[in-house]
Parts: C-alpha cells; structure tokens; sequence
C-alpha cells in the first residue's frame, strides 16, 4: 500500500454577502501572516520557531484582527515557514529579503473548515458561512477519483481568489491509501533511477534518452509577453482587464502543458521499472542555469511536484540531489572539466572522448548521483540501477542490456 495526496481545485458558489465576508478575511489573514514576519524582523536573530512566534504575536493579532484562533495559528504558520525560507538561504550564503503576503489566499484545516460532499462551512472573520462545490458530472475527473470517493480522506484546503475571474476556488488536499501498480521488484539488485535533467531549450531530459523540448513553451510564453507588452503601452482600463484574463489563461495552459510532461516521465519510469526518480535540486535553479528567468524556475516546481504525486500513486518516489558539477562530469568515465562542456548543447569529454547531448548526459549524472549516495528504494535495498536508453548500469559502470 502506498499513500496518495492530490488537491483537487472546485469552484465555489456564494452569495454577495458571504463573498464580501471572504474578501475580509482574506485581507487579515494576510495582515496576519505580515505582522508575524515584521515582528520577527525586529531582531537580529530571526525568530523561526512556531512556538516563540505564537508568544510573541499571537495576543496582538487576536486584538487586532477579527480572526478565529485557528486561521490566526495558520497565519503564523505559513509566516513561520517563509522565515525558515529566507535563513536558509542566508545560511547557503544567498541573498533574500523580508518576506510580504500578498496573493489572496487563505489556509484552512479541518478545525477552521468542515468539507461535506457537496458544499463547505469556512470560518470568516464574522462566524461561517456556507459554499456549494461547482462540480463536473460524475465521470473521469479528478472530482470524481478523489473528493467523491469514500476511500479518500480530506487533510485540509487553500482557499485562493482569481481576480480575474472574480471568483474563489478552494484547494482541497485530499489522501488515501492504494494498492501499488508496480509489481514487486525483490531484491536491491533490481532497484532502478530514472535520472532528470532539467533546462530551457530541453525542458527536460531523462537518462532512457526522452527529450521534452521547451521550444513551444519558450514561443508561447515570449508571445504573452509581446502581446501584455502592447497592452500596457496602450494603458486604458479595458486593456488592463484583458491583461488580467490572459495570465489567467496562461497560467491554465502552461500547467496543462506541465501535466503531460510530468505525466510522460512517470509512464517512462514504470516502463523501465524504475523505484525512483531523480531530479537535480531546485534550489537556487536560476543562479545555476544561463537564461533562467522567475518563470522557468516555477515552471520546474510545478513539473517537480507534478510528477512526484503522479509517481507515488504508480509506488515511485520522486527526489532532489545535489547537481554540482553534473553538467561538467563524464557520465562514462567520470573525468570533470568545464572544457567537457563546450557549448549549452553538446558534451565531450576530454579525456575520453565521449561525445553526447549535454542534457542526456547531466540526466545520467543526476541519476547517478542518487545511487552513489546509498539512498534506499521504497521496495528495500539500496538502489543499483540506472535506467538507459537500452538497460541498465550499476553503481560500478557495469551495463546490462535491457531484457527482451
């Protein structure tokens, strides 16, 4: 058995009144969030414990916000944690500033929030107040699958409001335990890594030799900005509304797009029997990686996370490993030199003359990078297999073609 979280995204219908009262409690939610960050920020030191915030904030949002005493826990919670973010990347020696809220967004959990079937009671900053579910018919959806299934239990929401849209929609995180459908693989000798390499023109490669260009991505996003360009230049009122319905549109698409990447990667996983799959970290990915842009570093997050829930319902674990030096390193023979790298496309190693797409090679270091540290397979045993175009190779470079 394994244990399967989605969220599943509805639609919520109210009326004025009660839209009105989830404006307003949005609004000191995130006043909340921002009071804890800027109380924090007054030391030195900054405070990242979730009990020495409660201390030290939790009688003065109480007072000054009409907030229950649950949503103002979440609101410090969520504070808490961008505080760890920023002494983090303190820590790395990277630069990051205060941290401010503010996406209209609120955390409930089933303390703030009663989930039924159709409909869901949220505390607002005036008592609760009703919302019916806008749901699809009952057939082949997420809908279906997860939040009207009986086996699957709700752990919580995020309520979001589009304001181009000019509509709320809750996150519903929803968790249940299912039979694995991979087959048991036995023994540490048959445990195998699926290596992810992750880039701009390539948006990602895999170590069996799967290439996703980021081509259409690239042109599309660069038309959006044309066309948000012209916009903003003409500067009318209709304009600006336009501007706000087209990243609406763009922010749907590019994660549809997402969804079938990291879709076609677990596919190619459970293809070669693979227990795990491997990702260079994401930290920091835009330091790392020429051209990079705030956009491409979402966009792999959302790809990250994508697959890792799409793999954990087929029994495969999705992680993060250091990629220092992966794009520089011979995947065959180990040799690490800048100069192996003389261009953002090709590898060729100069020691041994391997010559190869650059990608395809970082996706086999990635991945050989998990074996080396030892890490353990779901199914037992460290992993000791790294999936190739055409078998497999062992921790020790030993290559063994696939079965037929």
């Amino acid at each position: 058995m394994v244990e399967v979280r989605r969220t599943v995204v509805v639609k919520l219908d109210m009326d004025d009144s009660d839209a009105t009262l989830l404006h307003e409690t949005v609004d000191e939610y995130l006043w909340a969030c921002n009071y804890v960050v800027q109380d924090a920020w007054q030391d030195d030191y900054k405070p990242t414990s979730k009990t020495k915030l409660h201390d030290r904030t939790y009688s003065d949002v109480r007072e000054q916000t009409r907030l229950q005493a649950n949503l103002v826990q979440s609101a410090r919670n969520k504070a808490s944690e961008a505080i760890k973010g920023v002494v983090a990347r303190w820590k790395r020696g990277k630069k990051a500033s205060q941290p401010h809220f503010t996406t209209p967004s609120v955390r409930y959990d089933k303390r703030s929030a009663t989930f039924h079937d159709d409909r869901v009671s949220l505390s607002t900053v005036n008592g609760r107040i009703e919302a019916e579910y806008v749901l699809p018919p009952e057939e082949d959806n997420p809908h279906t699958t997860y939040l009207r299934d009986d086996e699957c239990e709700v752990t919580g929401a995020t309520l979001q409001y589009r304001d181009a849209a000019d509509t709320f929609f809750l996150h519903i995180g929803t968790k249940a335990d299912v039979e694995s459908e991979i087959p048991d693989q036995g023994d540490a000798e048959n445990s195998t890594v699926l290596g992810v390499d992750l880039g701009i023109e390539q948006i990602a490669v895999t170590s069996t030799g799967q290439f996703w260009s980021g081509n259409y991505l690239n042109h599309r996003r660069r038309e959006y900005e044309r066309v948000r360009g012209d916009l903003q230049r003409t500067g009318t009122e209709s304009a600006h509304r336009t501007i706000e319905r087209m990243g609406d549109r763009e922010t749907r698409w590019v994660k549809d797009y997402l969804h079938r990447i990291s879709k076609a990667i677990v596919q190619e996983a459970v293809a070669h029997g693979c227990d795990r799959i491997a990702f260079e970290e994401l930290t920091d990915i835009r330091d790392r990686m020429p051209g990079a842009k705030k956009f491409h570093a979402w966009a792999f997050r959302r790809l990250y996370d994508y697959t890792a829930y799409k793999a954990e319902a087929e029994g495969i674990d999705a992680t993060q490993v250091d990629p220092a030096y992966t794009s520089t390193r011979c995947s065959k023979c180990g040799t690490t030199l800048d100069e192996n790298r003389p261009s953002q496309a090709k590898f060729c190693c100069q020691k041994c003359g391997y010559e190869v797409n650059a990608d395809y090679n970082a996706a086999k270091n990635i991945g050989f990078r998990l074996l080396r540290a030892g890490q353990k397979s779901p199914h037992g045993g460290a992993i000791s297999h790294l999936a190739l175009k055409s078998g497999t190779l062992n921790v020790n470079g030993g290559y063994s073609p696939a079965t037929q």
